[in-house]
């Protein structure tokens, strides 16, 4: 599987009164074509800024951005269109990032007009067809976003989104402004759509159950830095950082005679205005030491499962096990 976006070192800083705010600070990771990443943490954590740093609707501070093996960390004016095609984003609040003078037509033909690729006689046939993939009724096709539900309101996002045939799609949020019931359709959707056209997403988000469904791979952010990533299946079977764990112990559980036993975070959040450096979690995990002072980088503890804890094998001694197994084998 080869990587279609690969960030190195990628930060994303904002100038304030007292100091740098560093919201995306020296991000390394991969997305495999035709998977789905997704990034979870907290509010705040980052991950809006990471996938809109991205895909140029902020401009990085440092670092690089590869999309194809290709260096797109400064596209020049003539690259950034073509690009914008191949990299589209599903933004949280569908109501909100619909221009609510325009129908339903009027979105998706917007989309197709700029790129220029379409003749005018087939625009009907190209928006006719967008519908029908993301599951909207012909009825509503002069439609305007206050005469739509959530749900079909976030379908039309995911039709423009569409509209450029893209590769490669962040879904920020796409379903928390939604209902539960709605929730699981647009999930769906976007699942079926992946495996029609191949598509690689971004998957942004606080739900640790929605992640869980949808990505192949996951990565926990903490305050702009990646603190633990390993394939999905993988993180739910054997959580290893103290954060990760926080946040898995947030899934509410359905079984009464074994009730989930939550993870209670005290201290005081790191400001991310010119950090301190080591483990940002620090002032907050009941396990942190001295050791923790010191700047923390991702290790590989298992195969593809990396983790940013100078204390990781120390909390979980069942890695030793695995390893002197590894060595057994070998």
């Amino acid at each position: 599987m080869s990587a279609l976006v690969e960030l190195k070192g990628l930060k994303r800083y904002f100038d304030t009164p007292k100091g740098k705010l560093h919201a995306v600070d020296d991000i390394t990771m991969s997305f495999e074509e035709g998977q789905t990443m997704g990034v979870v943490g907290e509010s705040g954590c980052g991950k809006s800024t990471l996938a809109r740093t991205i895909i140029h609707l902020q401009e990085p501070t440092a670092g690089q951005i590869l999309y194809k093996g290709k260096d797109v960390t400064y596209p020049t004016k003539k690259e950034l269109p073509k690009l914008r095609e191949d990299m589209q984003i599903i933004f949280q609040d569908p109501y909100m990032t619909l221009n609510p003078r325009y129908t339903v037509e009027d979105t998706l033909k917007e989309t197709l007009t700029i790129s220029g690729q379409y003749e005018k006689n087939d625009l009907d046939h190209q928006i006719r067809r967008l519908m029908d993939m993301v599951g909207i009724s012909g009825r509503l096709r002069m439609a305007y976003p206050h005469e739509l539900s959530g749900g079909r309101r976030q379908r039309v996002g995911i039709g423009r989104a569409l509209a450029m045939n893209p590769k490669f799609i962040v879904c920020d949020e796409p379903v928390s402004a939604l209902d539960v019931s709605i929730q699981a359709q647009i999930i769906n959707l976007l699942m079926d759509l992946q495996e029609e056209f191949g598509l690689t997403y971004m998957f942004v988000t606080h739900d640790m159950s929605v992640v869980h469904h949808i990505s192949h791979n996951i990565s926990v952010m903490y305050l702009g830095q990646l603190v633990e990533t390993s394939p999905a299946k993988e993180l739910f079977r054997q959580t290893l950082h103290p954060y990760s764990k926080a946040l898995l112990s947030a899934i509410p559980s359905i079984d009464i005679d074994k009730p989930k036993k939550r993870i209670q975070l005290h201290g005081e959040l790191m400001s991310p205005i010119n950090p301190k450096p080591g483990c940002r979690f620090a002032p907050r995990c009941p396990y942190a030491t001295e050791a923790c002072r010191q700047p923390q980088k991702l290790e590989e503890v298992l195969p593809n499962h990396y983790v940013a804890c100078c204390r990781v094998r120390e909390l979980n001694p069942e890695l030793s096990q695995v390893s002197a197994s590894a060595a057994v084998s070998q």
